[in-house]
Parts: C-alpha cells; sequence; structure tokens
C-alpha cells in the first residue's frame, strides 16, 4: 500500500479529468461569438459548441422576456468545419478511454489495498490504466488545441440561412469547454503518468506469479 500513494492520486486526478472532459464535451461554449447584426441574435453573443449553436432572442416572445435558441450539429452537416467534426468524435473516444483507465486503476488498487500481491497482474493493470489516460488525455487535447487555433484566427463557419448565423462574426474568443478542456487534459495526462510510474515492491515474502 505504501507503494501505491502517486496511483492512488493518478485514480483522483483522472477521475476529475474524467469528469471535466465530459463537462467540456456537453456545454455549447466553446467559441464566443460577437456578431453586428442584433435584429435576430438580441444579445450580440453566439456560442458555437460542437453539437449545438445557442443564442439569445427577443423575438416571438413577450416585450421584457427572452428565448434561447439552439440549433443542434449534426455529423451530416456540410457545413461544420473539421475541428468540429474532430471534437465530435475525439471527445467520445476520450470519454470511453477515460472511464477504462479509471476501471483498470480501481482493479489494481482493489488489489493493492486488499492485499492481494499478484506482481504481473497489478502492475499490468496500472500500466494499462495509465496508457488509456494518457491516450484519453491526447483525444482531449487535439480538439481543443485546434479549435483554440481556429478562434484565435477568427475563422469563419457557413452556416445555413436557417440558423440565422452570419458567417463570420465581427470577433470572437474561446468559450468555457476550451480552458476546461485544457484542464481536463493535464490531468489525464499527469493521471497517466503516475499509473505508468508503478514499481511492485520486492520483498523476500513476495508471491510472484
Amino acid at each position: 500500500v505504501s507503494t501505491s500513494h502517486l496511483q492512488l492520486a493518478a485514480f483522483a486526478l483522472g477521475t476529475v479529468g474524467w469528469i471535466l472532459c465530459t463537462v467540456s464535451m456537453g456545454i455549447v461554449e466553446w467559441r464566443v461569438w460577437h456578431v453586428d447584426n442584433t435584429t435576430i441574435i438580441s444579445s450580440g453573443i453566439a456560442w458555437v459548441g460542437i453539437w449545438k449553436v445557442c443564442f439569445i432572442s427577443y423575438l416571438h416572445v413577450s416585450p421584457g422576456y427572452e428565448e434561447q435558441f439552439c440549433h443542434k450539429l449534426s455529423g451530416y452537416d456540410s457545413f461544420i468545419p473539421h475541428e468540429i467534426y474532430a471534437a465530435q468524435g475525439l471527445l467520445l473516444i476520450a470519454m470511453c478511454m477515460g472511464l477504462l483507465g479509471l476501471s483498470a486503476t480501481v482493479f489494481a488498487l482493489r488489489n493493492v489495498y486488499m492485499g492481494i500481491t499478484h506482481k504481473t497482474l497489478i502492475t499490468r493493470f496500472f500500466l494499462v490504466g495509465g496508457f488509456f489516460y494518457i491516450l484519453a488525455g491526447l483525444c482531449v487535447l487535439i480538439p481543443v488545441s485546434w479549435n483554440f487555433y481556429s478562434v484565435t484566427h477568427n475563422q469563419s463557419i457557413a452556416f445555413p440561412p436557417s440558423y440565422y448565423m452570419p458567417s463570420s462574426p465581427a470577433a470572437q474568443e474561446a468559450g468555457a469547454a476550451i480552458p476546461i478542456g485544457i484542464v481536463a487534459v493535464i490531468l489525464l495526462l499527469l493521471s497517466g503518468t503516475f499509473s505508468l510510474s508503478y514499481r511492485f515492491p520486492v520483498t523476500a515474502n513476495t508471491i510472484t506469479k
């Protein structure tokens, strides 16, 4: 047990990283667009996520009230840029890989804390968990970096007319999903490093199988 403190920390960090990965995938604030025409987009701000596009409008509601309109982004939409396609697929993979990493780490820690001295089994599951953590971190890093690049270069998206979105914003900035994703990457990579660093203690009473 005394040799697995880093692996216990890996499980804790990996759990938080996996949760943040899931949160970043679900929220819409990936790219915040500032638009000049406020006829439809009343607040002048629209949020572009990887699954939907949303904005606040005062149309079709009583005066003094506002309503959020959202349009879902389908994998079949040809106007969606490559970085959003990549984010949709890679974040789903990251969520699955993170869950596998957590499962492998839990199994290895269970054996450690129950005193099951099965050297090969414990070591292999920590290594497998570390591999999945790192893979999950890389799967989050790619879409987060790619979308951040698109934001900093103010790249446009050719939305169809039914979305009531301009093809180019007056300006845009990174939404909350990107820093959340960056933190998730850091935690997942740290978890993977800690898990891979496990070394089974060698003692006279160690039973190896």
